[in-house]
């Protein structure tokens, strides 16, 4: 197994909404759904990490990891780099990080962007899928990439770029973007490093930066789409899709 780590940043602080991680899902909470995909995956080590004791405390009765980090980080890249830099002895050559607020992620699509990562073809992979409709594609909340080619199979390509604006219905070779990427150990370094970046602020989107230092994003077509919750109206969505 290539020495992996997924590390799953979460918070209580979501504005739009509260307590995001603990909302339950067919009985479950959030954070334990998007864990126990992690954990199905069986590509590495598995950590949630967040500020929120309560969140650590319902990782350790599930007898997961969770390492409570600093409350002023900027964004979800600077807090997993916390754990790799403070938690973790060994530096795994890869580290995936794992947005907490998608429930109903599969396992295949962690192992999909792992097994990629493994052919040393890029610093930074994520993945993504198609959009339904254009009401998806103009929905502000989901965030949309733009690569070189159109993606099928199991083909990657560079991503030119990502955004969240609507109107964006014409465009070729347009995805919704899945809040996973791998980084490599080195990547994560330089990343870290870096200033934040005028796009990046603008669009609230952490992935220009590395963008605008010349760090290639490569992107991965994956045909499931998981649903990122941000609103009630997401939450009530995912509930129906889930249900059992």
């Amino acid at each position: 197994m290539t020495d992996n780590v997924i590390i799953i940043p979460t918070r209580l602080e979501a504005t739009r909404l509260p307590n995001k991680p603990l909302r339950k899902i067919n009985n479950k909470e959030m954070i334990l759904h998007v864990f126990e995909a992690a954990k199905n995956a069986n590509v590495g080590e598995v950590i949630v990490t967040s500020p929120n004791k309560k969140i650590s405390d319902l990782i350790t009765s599930a007898n997961g990891i969770c390492v409570e980090t600093n409350t002023d980080h900027e964004t979800g890249t600077d807090r997993i780099f916390e754990v790799f830099d403070k938690f973790l002895k060994r530096k795994p050559e890869i580290i995936i990080n794992l947005q907490g607020d998608m429930p109903n992620i599969k396992p295949s699509s962690i192992q999909k962007l792992s097994s990629y990562m493994k052919k040393n073809l890029c610093e930074i992979a994520t993945l993504a899928s198609k959009f339904k409709d254009n009401k998806e594609i103009n929905n502000i909340n989901n965030v949309k990439v733009l690569t070189k080619k159109s993606l099928q199979g199991n083909e990657f390509d560079e991503a030119i770029d990502f955004y969240r604006q609507n109107g964006t219905s014409k465009k070729k070779n347009i995805y919704h973007h899945i809040g996973i990427y791998a980084f490599t150990r080195e990547a994560l370094l330089r990343y870290v490093s870096l200033k934040r970046t005028k796009k990046e602020l603008d669009r609230n989107l952490e992935q220009l930066r590395a963008m605008e230092n010349n760090m290639k994003i490569h992107v991965g077509y994956e045909p499931h789409s998981p649903l990122s919750v941000d609103t009630e109206d997401d939450l009530k969505n995912v509930q129906k899709i889930m249900k059992v």
